[in-house]
């Protein structure tokens, strides 16, 4: 039985343009990130109800995705393997947020059973902002590192919190152009501080 021949016809074109990508093939990798782009992130705003939040994991999941691009088996559809690896990390992301609470005093308690309500908290101790004010200067010096136009993406994301349009608009490129770009830049920041273990 030939490989994919279950596959729809776009799925057929997905398949094609991933053994492009694993064979080397940039302009493969924006072409499924230019397909499932909208897909993915209006997947991901409906779970995460969170413009920023859902950006930032959809260019996650292309990320884990493309690192494991190789992995990929024309059983399911590339479309299907996407979503499942979005949602995964999606899942994930909200299981993080709900365990940032503390309890608060008494007047929060329930009269009845004396259970105590859970409210957000973003203090840290002052330890855990020593520590996170290193990181942020280590993060610092490794963005510096990055090539010129990957390290003004990041600093503009990420420091400025430009949206894409924003960034977009500002370096005068086009959207797709900027959202690749700095899924490049988050994969080689990624490797780096691996390598650091920051």
């Amino acid at each position: 039985m030939e490989i994919g021949s279950n596959l729809s016809n776009r799925a057929k074109l997905d398949l094609d343009l991933v053994l492009l990508a694993v064979a080397g093939d940039q302009n493969a990798y924006a072409q499924l990130l230019r397909r499932y782009w909208d897909s993915i992130f209006f997947m991901l705003l409906k779970m995460v109800h969170n413009k920023d939040d859902a950006e930032d994991l959809t260019i996650e999941a292309f990320g884990k995705a493309f690192k494991k691009l190789s992995n990929y088996t024309p059983e399911f559809a590339f479309s299907t393997w996407l979503f499942k690896i979005a949602n995964n990390n999606a899942i994930d992301f909200i299981r993080k947020q709900k365990g940032k609470t503390v309890p608060i005093d008494s007047q929060g308690r329930n009269q009845e059973d004396e259970t105590m309500i859970q409210l957000p908290s973003n203090d840290l101790d002052p330890e855990e902002e020593l520590i996170k004010k290193q990181k942020a200067i280590l993060l610092q010096e490794v963005v510096d590192q990055l090539k010129p136009r990957y390290s003004r993406l990041v600093k503009l994301r990420y420091y400025k919190e430009y949206s894409y349009e924003e960034i977009a608009k500002a370096l005068e490129l086009p959207i797709g152009t900027v959202k690749a770009q700095l899924f490049r830049a988050k994969e080689l920041l990624s490797t780096i501080l691996r390598d650091k273990e920051i």
